[in-house]
């Protein structure tokens, strides 16, 4: 699944099945509810759809449906990052970064990060 476009209920959804997995119905409407305020009918009809679009499996056990994501969450967070850049900042990091600096959205610590990581991606160790 190359082609990964999450709503943001879906990513809701997704995120608690990648903290902990599988999940019955119930718990997702337990941690949905609690989280996001949704009604059960909004939890089981989006666990429905994205069922169908192939984004998370249920394998049923006795009454209860267990589910579990069909999508890793670092192939959704590089699909999201990419077009949200694309989106965003024409596909341009160095625009994203430019804007963060200028509106002193980066601390120290994370420019120190990033330096790190480019210096690691020009060692070629990423």
């Amino acid at each position: 699944m190359d082609d990964i476009n999450l709503t943001n209920s879906e990513w809701y959804v997704l995120d608690c099945l990648w903290e902990k997995s599988p999940m019955t119905v119930m718990e997702l409407v337990s941690a949905l509810g609690s989280r996001l305020g949704w009604a059960k009918s909004t939890t089981i009809t989006t666990l429905r759809r994205m069922e169908d679009k192939g984004l998370v499996l249920c394998a049923t056990e006795g009454r209860a449906k267990h589910y579990t994501p069909a999508v890793r969450r670092d192939r959704a967070a590089r699909r999201e990052t990419r077009s949200f850049l694309d989106k965003v900042y024409r596909g341009s990091v160095g625009l994203m970064m430019s804007a963060m600096a200028q509106d002193k959205a980066l601390s120290k610590a994370e420019i120190d990060e990033l330096y790190e990581i480019l210096r690691k991606a020009e060692e070629g160790q990423i």
